[in-house]
Formats: C-alpha cells, structure tokens, sequence
C-alpha cells in the first residue's frame, strides 16, 4: 500500500539554503526564475536585481545569460539529488525495492504541492532542445544519472544485470510519463495512477523487497 503522506513537499524535501556569497545568490535567484518563467523570458538584469547584487558582480562570475543558465541547472541537480534521496529513504530505508515505490509516495506529495511548476530538468529539455547546448546536456545529465540509480536499486533488489538495464528504462519511462500526466493533463493523482503498472514491472523483473532492511 502507498505511504500516508502528511508532510508538505517543502518539509519532505527540504528548501535550499540562503546562499551568502554574490554568485551563490545569482545562481539562487536564476534558478526560481527560471523554474517559474522559462529562460526565455528572464533577462540578466530580472536576475541581478532579484539577486541584489551589481552588474559588475554578474560578470566577475559569468560570461553569459548562458553560463549562468548551466550553472542554475547544475545547481538544482545537486540540490534535488540530495533532497530526493533523503526523501526517499525516510520512507523506505535503505531497503532498495521499497526506495523504487517510495519514489511515487515522494512524487505524489509534490505533485499535490501548490508551488508545482513541473519538472527543472524536463522543463529544459523541452524548451532547449539541442541536444549539443550545455545547458540541454545539463539537464540530461541529471535524468540519466537518475535512470543508471534506479537500475542499481533494481540490480540491489535482486533484478539480473540485464533485466536491470531493461527494468531502468521502463521504470524511466513510467516516472517521465507521470510527469507528463500531471504537467500535461493536471492529474494531481498521476503518481497514484502509475504505481500498479511499477508495481507490475517489479514483479515482471524480480525486484522484491528485503523484510530485514532496515528502516
């Protein structure tokens, strides 16, 4: 059964920490803006003034909008890394099976959250779709290394090393196609709605969970 969630995504995640240094609030004020408006429509001086730092300090640190626009997706992948995987094992432990499901609990709390904007790194795929830009491969980078966790979690939870692989990319699949459902179609319940089919594709490759990992 689903984990009861009762916790905010703010208090399940966490919230970065207040960055001190002019950089580190450059970096903090463009990745809100561009989570909320897309990086077309921010400009470097909306950034500067959002950061309260000077022209002249944006360009001690950065070339270019673009620069920044990497260092703002690199940024928010370290941060979402640590954040869903603290998330996850307070759920689950360190039980690797149950991390998969827990996943979904996590998603669900945030899907329901109402400072849902969707996903950073999908939302950059899709408005920079060049797979050669940097700051395309940025957020790309991010989503594999999430798909290459969840087929160790797979191979941990006692799937074969190539039914990991192909357990990985279905398990991808579904997580990406919940994000679609609720960006796309507003289903708060998206999560909720792909967990049979997960459930199905753990059975299908063996993942099972271990009843004396420890919680």
């Amino acid at each position: 059964m689903p984990q009861t969630m009762t916790k905010s995504a703010a208090e399940l995640l966490g919230v970065p920490d207040v960055p001190k240094s002019g950089r580190g609030r450059l970096v903090a004020a463009a990745i809100e803006l561009f989570y909320r408006h897309g990086f077309g429509a921010v400009g470097i001086d909306q950034i500067i003034a959002k950061a309260g730092v000077t022209k002249s300090t944006f360009y001690k640190h950065f070339e270019s909008k673009d620069d920044l626009m990497v260092a703002a997706v690199q940024r928010r992948d370290e941060w979402e890394s640590r954040a869903w995987g603290r998330a996850v094992r307070a759920i689950a432990g360190d039980d690797p099976a149950k991390q998969l499901l827990a996943m979904l609990d996590v998603m669900d709390v945030w899907f329901n959250d109402p400072d849902f904007l969707g996903c950073m790194f999908l939302n950059t795929a899709v408005e920079i779709p060049n797979k050669h830009d940097p700051v395309h491969q940025a957020a790309a980078a991010y989503k594999r290394r999430a798909r290459d966790h969840w087929r160790d979690l797979a191979k941990k939870a006692g799937a074969e090393a190539a039914g990991a692989e192909a357990f990985a990319d279905c398990y991808a699949a579904l997580i990406e196609g919940a994000l679609v459902l609720r960006q796309a179609h507003g289903r708060n319940d998206a999560a909720r709605a792909v967990r049979p089919a997960v459930e199905q594709l753990m059975r299908v490759y063996g993942v099972t969970a271990n009843p004396e990992t420890k919680r």
